[in-house]
């Protein structure tokens, strides 16, 4: 997976998801979008939730991936 630096093109992992999903941190209201991903971060769009780096957190409060729900994105 390109997660290695930001000097690496990004490209989203295989197995790409069909349908979106946002994920919603339950402390501060960080929305994780994976249609977006985190490109500064290194996480390229079209990473899943569930394929985000061990030890990823929250980029503005710190929480730990336990603390997000998953959220609908609307169409």
């Amino acid at each position: 997976m390109a997660y290695e630096n930001n000097e690496t093109k990004l490209t989203p992992p295989e197995g790409e998801q069909s349908v979106p999903q946002r994920y919603v941190c339950s402390i501060c209201g960080f929305v994780y979008d994976s249609s977006e991903g985190e490109p500064d971060r290194g996480i390229a769009p079209g990473t899943p939730f569930n394929d985000l780096p061990e030890g990823w957190k929250c980029p503005v409060c710190g929480a730990k991936q336990e603390y997000f729900m998953a959220k609908e994105k609307r169409k």
